[in-house]
C-alpha cells in the first residue's frame, strides 16, 4: 500500500512540473553586461558610454546598487531584454511539399 501511495505522489509531482514550464522557461532568460562611464542619471534611466555608443538603460525602483551612483563612476550594468509589444505579421506562408507536387 505504501509504494502504491509513493507511485501516485511521484506521478502527481511529474504533472506538476509538466503543467508548469512556462516557470522553467522564466528562469533561462538571457543577461547582457554593459560596461562603462556613468554620463548621466535621472529616476528611470542610466546613460553608459560604450566605446563610441551610448547606451541608455531603464531603472526603477527595484534596480540593485543604483542609489549609489554618480555621473563619472565606472559601472557594470547587467540586464535583460524585455519585449514591450508585439505586433504580428502573418504566419510565414506554407511551402507546397515537392513530392505532392510531382504526383499532380
Amino acid at each position: 500500500m505504501k509504494l502504491a501511495n509513493l507511485i501516485g505522489v511521484g506521478l502527481l509531482s511529474l504533472a506538476a512540473l509538466s503543467a508548469a514550464p512556462g516557470a522553467a522557461r522564466a528562469e533561462s532568460v538571457k543577461t547582457y553586461q554593459v560596461t562603462g562611464p556613468v554620463l548621466e542619471l535621472t529616476d528611470t534611466a542610466i546613460t553608459v558610454q560604450k566605446g563610441k555608443e551610448k547606451w541608455q538603460l531603464a531603472r526603477d525602483k527595484d534596480t540593485k546598487g543604483a542609489a549609489d551612483l554618480k555621473v563619472g563612476d565606472k559601472v557594470t550594468i547587467e540586464y535583460t531584454m524585455t519585449a514591450k509589444t508585439v505586433e504580428s505579421k502573418g504566419g510565414a506562408a506554407a511551402k507546397p511539399d515537392k513530392a505532392a507536387a510531382k504526383t499532380k
